[in-house]
């Protein structure tokens, strides 16, 4: 018969091992059964049986909701397993991109079920170093409760500084544990859609060559092109108004990458309006730390220009978040997992939420693992206005199996469980 991991949760075999008699739970007192699932186990010498004990139905685990599950499922990892991920970037003559290498993270309960996480790195080795500890932690670990374990991962990967790891873990932690539930992470997290449409980054290049890239892909249905600045602002600035006058339906977000002092972004505005370019976003156009400039640019470009202001940079923690409401500087701001961690992206949403605060989700360089994970939050939540989640597309190749299904700019999540993905057995560097 097929392994015990694909037959019970989806995933393939990077190291895999045999797996150990276990009951898991997913509720507290009064203990009542009513779902139970066992598979034989073709691993071990005996005809032992796995055997997974829901004590919620199947529909209502799909609306059990995270925060229930977190403090209710208790976790054992057999396995735990970091490992780097090298992709090449696609050639579009951009001197700032770069090759990926992140760090995958495979993680194995001793019910079988699989997790995967992606962890974005900016020193790979350190970022190495980080995973193996805390996957270290998490083998010789008892089994604890889900929101146990969150807590000492964030012991061990505290901060900013290794937030794009926490992320990595707890990606692949949650995946496992809604593979043991046999629910997709979108309904997981609240279900209010199984899909979203991204917008894509157009590279800065010649006029010529950005507005026949904008043309294929507006032929493939996508409407929100993303443009990253440079120094150059009036070669930019032409190339921007090709596309704008080849495609002139489409929606521009123009990320200014913290280039800007506030005397800059406003001539940057102003030349925009003498152009006729009225992009939906602008983001980041001064300093993470310049506050002030951050503020007034945002109340010229809406007052003015009725443009508004995201923080990119700026909002490296809670802290930065909860003074951007506090101090109404700007009217959106960009969510990325590898920033905050899967929790504190959630609490950020929940800031947003009472405040009002409009939000983006946004990634770093990675595969469709992690884009992937953040499509499944944006849609389980509802909650972000726009979807920058395109970095697949600037990828030479997909190491992942299986996930979302991909119909130009829309990602469609019809996996039964988990993610639905797993990185392909020769994606990844032993």
């Amino acid at each position: 018969m097929a392994p015990l991991g694909s037959a019970l949760c989806p995933s393939t075999s990077l190291f895999f091992c045999k797996t150990k008699h276990q009951v898991f739970k997913i509720s507290s007192q009064p203990r009542k059964r009513i779902l139970e699932i066992c598979v034989n186990s073709s691993f071990s010498s005996k005809n032992s049986k796995l055997r997974a004990v829901s004590e919620v139905s199947a529909k209502e685990a799909t609306s059990f909701g995270f925060k229930n599950l977190t403090e209710t499922f208790w976790v054992d990892v057999q396995r735990a397993e970091e490992r780097p991920l090298r992709v090449k970037v696609v050639n579009n003559n951009d001197p700032f991109s770069r090759n990926v290498e992140n760090v995958a993270i495979r993680v194995e309960l001793s019910n079988g079920c699989v997790g995967w996480g992606e962890a974005a790195a900016e020193n790979l080795a350190a970022a190495l170093a980080k995973a193996k500890e805390a996957c270290e932690f998490l083998r010789r670990s008892p089994a604890m409760t889900l929101n146990s374990v969150f807590e000492e991962i964030g012991g061990i990967l505290p901060g900013q500084e290794f937030a794009s790891v926490r992320a990595g873990v707890e990606m692949a932690l949650i995946d496992a544990v809604a593979n043991s539930i046999d629910v997709p992470l979108w309904r997981l997290f609240g279900g209010v859609s199984n899909s979203l449409t991204t917008a894509i980054t157009i590279p800065i290049t010649s006029p010529a060559e950005a507005s026949a890239m904008a043309s294929k892909y507006c032929a493939k249905g996508f409407d929100t092109m993303r443009f990253n600045l440079r120094l150059n602002l009036i070669e930019e600035l032409k190339v921007i108004k090709a596309v704008q006058v080849a495609q002139p339906h489409c929606l521009f977000i123009l990320d200014a990458n913290e280039k800007y002092t506030l005397e800059e972004a406003l001539i940057v505005l102003e030349k925009l309006d003498e152009m006729g370019i009225k992009p939906i976003l602008f983001e980041q156009p001064v300093h993470r730390d310049d506050w002030n400039g951050l503020a007034n640019v945002r109340g010229i470009a809406r007052e003015k220009y009725g443009i508004h202001v995201s923080a990119d940079e700026s909002c490296q923690t809670l802290i930065d978040v909860q003074k951007v409401v506090q101090d109404d500087i700007v009217d959106f701001v960009n969510v990325k997992l590898a920033r905050f961690g899967v929790l504190g992206s959630l609490q950020v949403v929940e800031i947003a939420r009472k405040s009002g605060l409009s939000l983006i989700i946004d990634s770093m360089v990675e595969t469709r693992l992690a884009s992937g994970f953040a499509g499944h939050l944006a849609c389980g939540l509802g909650c972000f206005k726009y979807v920058n989640l395109d970095a697949p597309f600037m990828l030479s190749d997909d190491p992942v199996f299986g996930g979302y299904e991909v119909s130009g700019p829309v990602y469609k999540f019809t996996n039964a469980r988990g993610q639905g993905g797993f990185l392909k057995q020769d994606a990844v560097a032993q």
